[in-house]
């Protein structure tokens, strides 16, 4: 099976596919992988794209608005945009700042405290922070 072009990928998740998101989208859905806005506005840079800090954290805010990536808050100091929107977990080398995807059967929860009245889980974000042995 073909993957779909990333303009109807865009279209179908409700994103008018503009230049600029093409370009933005092209760059993050191209394998599973976590970039923060500042490597997205290198890398377009670098490949001479004339594209705004303020355009790229638009772009990304409304693409993890729409389902398209996911927004990940980590240690406080970025924020990550995740292009695998299935469900999973983190590893998080604090060193590094690398994230490493943990899959969902390897984690397991043996008891969660009961949600306020009138509210239900929609899901559970866990990061496993990670340092070098001493």
């Amino acid at each position: 099976m073909h993957a779909k072009p990333t303009e109807q990928r865009l279209s179908e998740c409700g994103i008018r596919p503009t230049a600029q998101r093409v370009q933005i989208a092209l760059l993050l859905l191209a394998a599973p992988q976590h970039l923060s806005a500042e490597q997205i506005l290198a890398s377009l840079r670098s490949s001479g794209a004339r594209v705004s800090k303020a355009t790229v954290y638009n772009t990304l805010n409304l693409f993890a608005a729409h389902g398209l990536i996911r927004q990940l808050s980590v240690d406080g100091s970025r924020a990550w945009f995740d292009s695998n929107v299935d469900a999973h977990y983190h590893f998080h080398d604090v060193a590094t700042g690398a994230l490493i995807d943990v899959p969902v059967p390897e984690v397991e929860f043996s008891k969660l405290p009961a949600p306020p009245p009138g509210t239900e889980v929609a899901g559970i974000d866990l990061v496993i922070r990670l340092r070098k042995k001493s």
